[in-house]
This record gives structure tokens, sequence and C-alpha cells, in this order.
């Protein structure tokens, strides 16, 4: 296919022939979505398994793609796995992160995240302080009131969408939005952040 020609496939054409077996198709799909679900993932669970995470929201994908009855409904039914998938991995995480602190008594382990920061991609240090105070933010929130600031404000999804998502009515949808967002406000200002 040429570029013109993929860029103009519609997403219920693509999940039409992903139903047909189309790994193609499924490869489009995965294209156009895998950093929306990276960003979202990464927001709700952290550094820690996300490419994991994300492989299998794609793997949860590909399996439930057949069963699914309205190809149009596809990014609501999409972010409802990824929502599904970072329960789980939060869960699964947390009780690793339990049996490894029971079994272990040996703290000289180094960080997972020790090479992260290397000297020649250092961002700006006001940008990375910035990143920082956002991330600490969002896991100061509970992960149902960090889901839909995520969705909502970072994702750009109607709250409309995000209830479907969810499983929810709305208005708590527009609860915990509000919550979230005076949370994070509150959050900053004790951070020292003028707003």
């Amino acid at each position: 296919m040429l570029a013109d020609e993929v860029a103009s496939t519609t997403e219920r054409e693509l999940v039409v022939r992903c139903q047909r077996g189309d790994a193609i198709a499924f490869r489009q799909l995965y294209q156009r979505y895998q950093q929306k679900v990276r960003s979202t993932l990464y927001q709700l669970c952290g550094r820690e398994m996300l490419d994991d995470l994300v492989q299998e929201v794609f793997l949860r994908v590909w399996k439930g793609l057949p069963k699914l009855r309205q190809p149009s409904y596809f990014s609501t039914w999409l972010y409802r796995i990824c929502w599904n998938v970072a329960v789980d991995g939060r869960r699964q995480f947390a009780k690793q992160k339990r049996e490894k602190i029971e079994t272990t008594t040996d703290e000289s382990n180094s960080s997972p995240c020790e090479n992260l920061f290397r000297v020649q991609d250092t961002p700006d240090l006001m940008q990375l302080h910035y990143e920082d105070l956002v991330e600490r933010g969002l896991q100061s929130l509970s992960l149902e009131h960090r889901v839909v600031l995520v969705l909502h404000d970072l994702e750009d999804i109607s709250q409309k969408e995000i209830a479907q998502i969810l499983e929810l009515p709305v208005g708590t949808v527009k609860s915990r939005l509000h919550y979230a967002r005076n949370a994070i406000k509150k959050f900053l200002q004790q951070e020292g952040v003028l707003l």
C-alpha cells in the first residue's frame, strides 16, 4: 500500500481487516495507537514494566478483535483494555515488590533506573524538574483519579468516552476529574509552583 492509501484507511476499515486476520492492517493499527497506549500506561504505571504492559495491551487487542462487535468503538475498547492492563500490571508489580522485599536482605542491588540519566542526553534541568513534579503529582493520586486526569487532560478523550472506557457514570468521571485537578493544583502549590 502507498503511504497516502495507508493514511486514508479509516480505523473502522483497519479493524474489519484485522478481524479477518490481516496482519498488515493490525500493524497499521499498532502504529497509529502504540504511542498513545505507551503514554497512557506510562502515566498510570510509570517506567517499570512499560514495554511489557504495552505488549500485553496489543496482545489482548489481537486476541479480542474477532469478538469486537462494533468496529467504530475500537478506540474506546482499546483504552478499556489499556485500563485493565494497567490495573493488572500495578497489582503484579506490587506483588513482585512485596516478594522482593521479603526475600532480599542485600540492599546493594543497583537501581533499575540508574542508566536512564546519561550526560549525553540530559534535557534542560528546569524541564526535568517540572516533569518530575508532574510525575510525582500524578503518583500522589489514586489510580481511579489518575486515569481520568490522564485520559482527559493528556490524551484528550471526552468525559463521555472516558465513562464508557471505565464503565462509570459521566457524573462520576466529572467528579473524579475535578478532584484530580484540585489535588494536582494543591500538590504543585505545596512544591512552590506559582499557578
